[in-house]
């Protein structure tokens, strides 16, 4: 039998499938005084500057565990085929050792056993970094700490006046972009780790039953909580349909077709296994070229390099 191991794939491009609402309120003349407004900017600078260093970082540790998530995956699809095909593989002359497909079928199930247990963690960490970035995508703005009336100005994350929209007005912060123009591209990347996300779902549920034929093997379906409070992520990352009681179906931008999740006792075969592995490394849903586009013309205005 030979080994999976996808080859490297070109990244897809990406469109918006899944509506999640970044932005605040549009924008309305700032209510702070033009004294206040000229200390405010430096202020958003910093925190534009902050807030989008987070999401670089975030984008290096989605790709650390889905590195990882891959690699995990690939072990257990493989010693999951190796035990499969174990009653007819030519051992040659270890056909004369006693038990030794009975030994060797012990450890392999015993090797799938320790891939099961790391990759729902790696999956998670996935889930954390998607939960992490909406976060982030959503703290673009710089409010007024207190009133203008104080002898020390402070701006903070937090709005304390109805009033305070956050955004100075709309005026630019630094060339060329306004708040709502750097919240858009925020929203743009993180759809894309979004959509992925849900995919990257319903790889490791079918993953993760592969054993379903031993009674020792839980078998999930997509309708499972795969780890105590999934669904209130999902929720964050508007992946949980409350209507349903149940995550939304995962999708894919280049058809903006849902993936069937429902399983049928299917038979998963090494062609099946080898397109879920290739579908993870390829992370289809994430334009790659356009991350690095929208994290170099973000660099590009701020004057630092974040990708």
């Amino acid at each position: 039998m030979e080994a999976l191991d996808p080859a490297t794939p070109s990244s897809s491009s990406s469109s918006k499938a899944i509506n999640i609402d970044f932005r605040s309120p549009v924008s309305t003349p700032s209510p702070l005084a033009p004294s206040v407004a000229r200390l405010w900017r430096p202020a958003a600078q910093r925190n534009l500057r902050n807030q989008w260093s987070k999401l670089s970082a975030l984008r290096q540790q989605w790709n650390s565990s889905s590195s990882t998530g891959r690699s995990l995956a690939t072990s257990l699809v493989n010693t999951y085929f190796s035990e499969k095909y174990m009653p007819s593989m030519e051992l040659g002359a270890l056909s004369d050792i006693p038990d030794i497909r009975k030994k060797a079928s012990s450890k392999l199930f015993k090797q799938q056993e320790h891939y099961r247990s790391k990759l729902l963690p790696s999956y998670k960490k996935l889930v954390a970094a998607v939960t992490q970035m909406i976060k982030v995508s959503k703290s673009m703005r710089c409010y007024l700490k207190g009133t203008s009336n104080t002898p020390i100005v402070e701006f903070s994350g937090c709005s304390e006046d109805m009033n305070d929209l956050g955004d100075g007005g709309g005026i630019l912060v630094f060339s060329f972009r306004s708040i709502s123009c750097f919240e858009k591209l925020s929203e743009e990347l993180v759809q894309m780790f979004i959509l992925e996300l849900n995919l990257k779902r319903f790889l490791v549920v079918e993953l993760l039953s592969l054993s379903c034929e031993s009674s020792t093997v839980k078998r999930f379906n997509w309708s499972d909580e795969l780890y105590p409070g999934e669904f209130d992520d999902l929720s964050v990352c508007t992946l949980y349909s409350g209507k349903a009681s149940g995550p939304v179906q995962p999708r894919l931008l280049i058809s903006k077709l849902d993936v069937s999740s429902s399983r049928c006792n299917r038979q998963l075969n090494h062609d099946t296994m080898q397109v879920y592995l290739t579908t993870w490394l390829a992370g289809v849903n994430i334009d790659s070229h356009r991350v690095d586009e929208i994290f170099a013309e973000i660099g590009e205005e701020m004057h630092v390099n974040i990708l």
